[in-house]
């Protein structure tokens, strides 16, 4: 079940698989991003390393802000969970209470925890949202359970370092009631045949 942040209520909370969104301090540690490609669609992949992570005594934590097609985009953790026994992690835009009111975009994304042991035991997950002003962040309750994670043998958290990797594609939102095909693609749509029957 997909519920936006402000609807989660305090205590206890039923296991809920797939995306969520969500609602923190902000980290100092290193954070990289390596563009993957220059044109439509704009990806980029963030690279977060967070030291001492068991240490980590805030509810949430956002990662520094990186910009992926022109938007500012940042990773939201729970260390702990939030009100479930997993780490929370999500995509959120960065600057979402400054943009101008009904904004919007589309991004699809996956978000992962590095197994710096063996990477093909890295824990990696997709999805694909609009977001907007009451969903301005989006990801998963329960990305994977925190005992996997803080066990010292899995290779998640390696000299108390972590390492999230988010990987974010922007889409070309397309509003279908104004769009022109023929202005866009050169091929004629079905709003400017009747344009030409006339």
């Amino acid at each position: 079940m997909l519920v936006p942040h402000s609807d989660l209520v305090e205590g206890p909370q039923p296991l809920v698989e797939g995306p969520q969104p969500m609602e923190v301090a902000s980290a100092d540690n290193a954070g990289t991003v390596e563009n993957q490609a220059s044109d439509e669609p704009q990806a980029s992949r963030f690279t977060w390393t967070i030291e001492n992570f068991s240490r980590l005594n805030m509810k949430k934590l956002y990662s520094d802000v990186f910009v992926v097609g022109g938007y500012k985009w940042r990773v939201l953790i729970f260390p702990k969970g939030n009100n479930v026994d997993y780490l929370s992690m999500y995509l959120d835009v960065a600057d979402s209470s400054s943009l101008p009111y009904g904004w919007s975009r589309y991004a699809q994304f996956s978000l992962a925890v590095v197994n710096q042991i063996n990477s093909k035991y890295t824990i990696k997950k997709d999805t694909q949202h609009q977001f907007n002003q009451r969903e301005s962040d989006w990801g998963f309750t329960s990305f994977m359970p925190l005992s996997e994670l803080y066990d010292p043998n899995k290779g998640y958290l390696v000299n108390d370092t972590c390492v999230v990797e988010a990987d974010v594609a922007v889409r070309k939102v397309i509003d279908y009631w104004t769009y022109d095909s023929k202005k866009e693609t050169g091929y004629v749509g079905l709003k400017n045949q009747e344009q030409l029957v006339t």
